[in-house]
């Protein structure tokens, strides 16, 4: 492997912890490289027709500890889950403020009608509110992104 190869793989696992992936394949024109990180062993790859395959470790990003529904070993029936879905096109912002604690975090009990987000549409600053009574299972959103009509922002138990 040449230098400007080996700094692409540099690249592409800095990409990876950058951005919170746990693999990443790329295939180009005699090259494919293959990269993994955590606790799985990294998975053989192959290349028909080329040079061999570069599979690479890359050392694991600090895992976040356990949320507190993890903590208590409660199990959750995914059957009964329901799926919170944003009503519009817009940017998601999950704090009142920038820099502030966000509305809910995963294994918050949230009652209906509590705020869960903001999603600004042409200007317009429109509160998301829990339609019923549950818990947060899943936050499906990141402060700032970008959201589509039906796109799932929580998951509430």
């Amino acid at each position: 492997m040449n230098n400007e190869n080996l700094s692409a793989v540099k690249f592409l696992a800095d990409l990876m912890t950058a951005n919170g992936l746990t693999s990443l394949e790329v295939k180009g024109v005699g090259l494919e490289v293959r990269l993994e990180r955590g606790q799985a062993a990294p998975a053989a790859a192959s290349a028909p027709a080329g040079p061999a395959a570069v599979t690479v470790p890359v050392p694991a990003a600090a895992v976040p500890a356990e949320t507190p529904a993890a903590q208590e070993n409660s199990v959750v029936d995914f059957n009964n889950v329901t799926e919170l879905k944003s009503p519009m096109v817009g940017t998601v912002y999950v704090s009142p403020t920038p820099g502030a604690e966000p509305y809910v975090k995963v294994g918050d009990k949230v009652k209906k009608g509590q705020v869960l987000c903001i999603i600004e549409a042409m200007k317009l600053m429109n509160e998301y509110t829990a339609p019923q009574d549950g818990e947060i299972v899943d936050v499906c959103i990141g402060d700032g992104e970008l959201v589509e009509y039906g796109q799932c922002l929580f998951k509430l138990y």
